[in-house]
């Protein structure tokens, strides 16, 4: 019985598995993730052709589909024309159903005109590249002469490693269970500190923050491998990030903000929101602790807070967003910190405004804080005073 060129003992034949099924995560989310879909780093031709083919013959996706159906995940994210929210289509039918998800986006062709613009379009990629069943039987035949029989499994192994990971747990989890870091719009998490079996893509609430960085971590403590590879690259010359997570800088309390504060204010958004809803926690939890007792223990204190610090509401029925809407009005307290987180959104949201305008509406934001007899909104006016360019 043929057992193939290379006769492995068992843990031999695990090994290659795993290895190979890396090569496929890397090569997703360095080529197909930050390089085409983001621009976040430029690629040599060599392992960006290497990507390319390795990806036809490990999953059969083509470019153009991949990056366009991400695009529109990010431009549409949690609403009802993302392709793959497990907001809006419930977590087990992304979990399980990822990869027949993509599937049906793949085939709108609104989607791919709309947002596959820029991805490879030369000759391999239209005669070769397309043909997504010549690619994974390609495959499927190397496995089975190197391997033999238990090559089978291998490849097996392999067509499901995507669909499973990054179609599942990816785009279901990470948009479900785990920590943020940034507070951002939508419901992205961090699924661990740790990005090596997904290849860095674990860190999705990082991502979503800053779509066009090529690094994935943002924390001391996080590890992201893809970044690994492309600090190889870059060492070797075949790659160079554009982009990467900024990191907050702080000097001496200005005695108003200028136009280096708001500078740095608005490219650090999302560290500044983030630590407005840390800050405010204790004062928001002491008068929702008030207010439930007020109302007999009758309140949904989760969704509250939750609405209160972050303006997250897109689990609520509009019945039980005007309900909270009417608890905050019956606290001063809980009205200035909806308002105040409002309007400090609104300094960078206003892109039709000067920046003399955007300073003044700093500065007067600032000023109010500081006189709103909030000891924690205090602190944090002196905060943003501090950030520096």
């Amino acid at each position: 019985m043929y057992t193939g060129l290379f006769d492995l003992p068992w843990w031999g034949y695990i090994i290659v598995a795993l290895v190979l099924t890396h090569i496929t995560i890397a090569s997703v989310t360095i080529f197909l993730h930050r390089h085409q879909a983001h621009r976040a780093l430029e690629l040599h031709p060599l392992p960006s052709h290497f990507f390319r083919f390795w990806l036809w013959l490990t999953t059969g996706m083509v470019t153009k589909e991949w990056a366009a159906i991400h695009r529109k995940h990010h431009a549409k994210c949690e609403t009802a024309e993302d392709p793959h929210s497990p907001q809006t289509r419930g977590i087990r039918k992304v979990l399980l159903e990822g990869a027949e998800l993509y599937r049906t986006e793949a085939r709108n062709a609104e989607t791919l005109a709309r947002y596959g613009h820029g991805t490879p379009d030369d000759w391999l990629e239209r005669r070769v590249y397309r043909h997504s069943v010549l690619g994974v039987s390609t495959m499927l035949v190397l496995d089975l002469v190197a391997f033999g029989p238990i090559g089978l499994t291998i490849w097996a192994v392999q067509m499901l490693w995507i669909p499973l990971w990054a179609a599942g747990v990816v785009n279901g989890i990470g948009h479900y269970w785990g920590y943020r870091n940034y507070d951002c719009a939508d419901a992205s998490r961090n699924i661990a500190p740790w990005g090596i079996l997904i290849g860095g893509e674990e860190l999705h609430n990082n991502h979503h923050s800053f779509a066009s960085s090529a690094k994935l971590s943002a924390k001391w403590y996080e590890f992201d491998i893809g970044w690994m590879y492309i600090r190889i690259l870059e060492l070797l010359g075949l790659a160079r990030a554009k982009k990467v997570i900024p990191v907050p800088k702080f000097g001496e309390a200005k005695s108003a903000p200028d136009f280096d504060t708001l500078q740095a204010i608005v490219t650090h958004r999302y560290d500044v929101m983030t630590r407005y809803v840390a800050s405010l926690k204790r004062v928001c939890s002491d008068e929702i602790k008030r207010l439930k007792a007020a109302h007999g223990g009758r309140l949904d204190t989760r969704a509250l807070k939750r609405w209160v610090l972050s303006g997250e509401d897109r689990n609520l029925a509009d019945e039980q967003k005007r309900q909270l809407q009417g608890v905050v009005r019956q606290s001063p307290a809980l009205s200035t910190v909806v308002t105040m987180r409002e309007e400090l959104a609104a300094i960078w949201a206003r892109s039709n405004a000067s920046r003399e305008q955007l300073l003044a509406q700093l500065q007067d934001w600032v000023a109010r804080a500081e006189q709103s007899g909030i000891e924690q909104l205090q602190e944090f006016a002196l905060r943003l005073r501090r950030y520096a360019a």
